[in-house]
């Protein structure tokens, strides 16, 4: 395939995204190749970006906007509720990939077009997107695998995305995480592109709770998706050094022992977990046992597998 000719389609949950939609709307209108199809989801706002929506639709007839009914709570399982209603919509349609795109983040005019052109590269790939730069930090590749790609902006190959069967709901979050694993899981290979990036707008994790308990509830989210105790360990000590000092690092820790104890059920197969724990057994053992890559090496100021995403879990 050559990077010009694929066909792709966009789905994207937006709750409440007045502040930010906008500026996402600008910067896929301006693409150097323009989706087939745009699904833009509002799951129930009540602020104004509904109307904000709307205000394009008439001069790119290629966007829709579907409404889903409102509800108090925010969370992950809503915004796969949201995915699948788009998915319904743009599933008889003929594209060559399918992007999930978050409702508050902004690129370049070319972004898309690099990451068909990988795509068309490398069959292989199921899963491409690029690293998100949240004010001046973004991951630390030593911590979060290459491999994994950022929920922010996931472009599938269409074969793949069907043969993962799609997202899967789970209300701790982390269904980009399970997506992306699964590909792994199932064969296909998953790269996230360093040389570019995209801006996200809201820190991850602010949506629904504050910016320190949030990492209490990372802990019990990488508790449910399977992480191997000792990653953990070492994942809580190496957050004792990011800000704020000191704090982080416990609460990861903790939110992790305190689903262990009450023994909560999780929502991914037995297979899945001893795959995820292999994958980090064997990053523990390139972190200590091997010389840094490029990519470490270049990674700069950094945050490592921020709470709310999923990655590094």
């Amino acid at each position: 395939m050559q990077s010009g000719k694929i066909t792709y389609a966009l789905i994207t949950p937006a709750r409440n995204e007045e502040a930010y939609i906008e500026k996402t709307i600008q910067a896929v209108v301006a693409q150097t190749i323009l989706p087939r199809k745009w699904i833009i989801v509002s799951d129930g706002s009540t602020d104004r970006t509904d109307d904000i929506v709307k205000k394009y639709l008439p001069d790119h007839p290629w966007i829709e906007l579907i409404r889903m009914p409102e509800h108090r709570d925010r969370h992950f399982a809503a915004k796969v509720m949201c995915f699948k209603a788009a998915y319904e919509k743009v599933k008889n349609t003929e594209y060559d990939v399918i992007v999930s795109l978050d409702a508050d983040i902004t690129f370049e005019p070319d972004y898309f077009e690099f990451l068909l052109r990988k795509l068309a590269d490398f069959p292989e790939l199921g899963v491409v997107g690029t690293p998100f730069v949240e004010g001046s930090s973004h991951y630390d590749y030593r911590f979060t695998n290459i491999e994994h790609v950022s929920g922010a902006c996931q472009m599938f190959r269409r074969e793949c995305f069907e043969d993962i069967g799609g997202y899967v709901p789970n209300k701790a979050g982390g269904i980009d995480w399970i997506a992306v694993t699964t590909a792994r899981m199932k064969g296909w290979k998953t790269r996230t592109y360093t040389e570019k990036t995209c801006i996200h707008h809201r820190i991850i994790g602010t949506g629904t709770h504050g910016n320190v308990m949030r990492w209490f509830k990372q802990g019990r989210k990488d508790y449910l998706l399977g992480s191997h105790p000792l990653w953990q360990v070492f994942r809580s000590l190496y957050q004792m050094k990011q800000k704020p000092y000191v704090v982080c690092g416990p609460l990861l820790l903790t939110g992790y022992i305190w689903s262990m104890v009450k023994r909560e059920k999780r929502p991914i197969s037995r297979e899945l977990i001893i795959f995820n724990r292999r994958e980090q057994m064997q990053r523990l053992k390139m972190i200590f046992f091997a010389s840094p890559s490029p990519v470490t090496r270049s990674a700069g100021k950094c945050s490592v597998g921020k709470p709310g995403t999923g990655r590094g879990a």
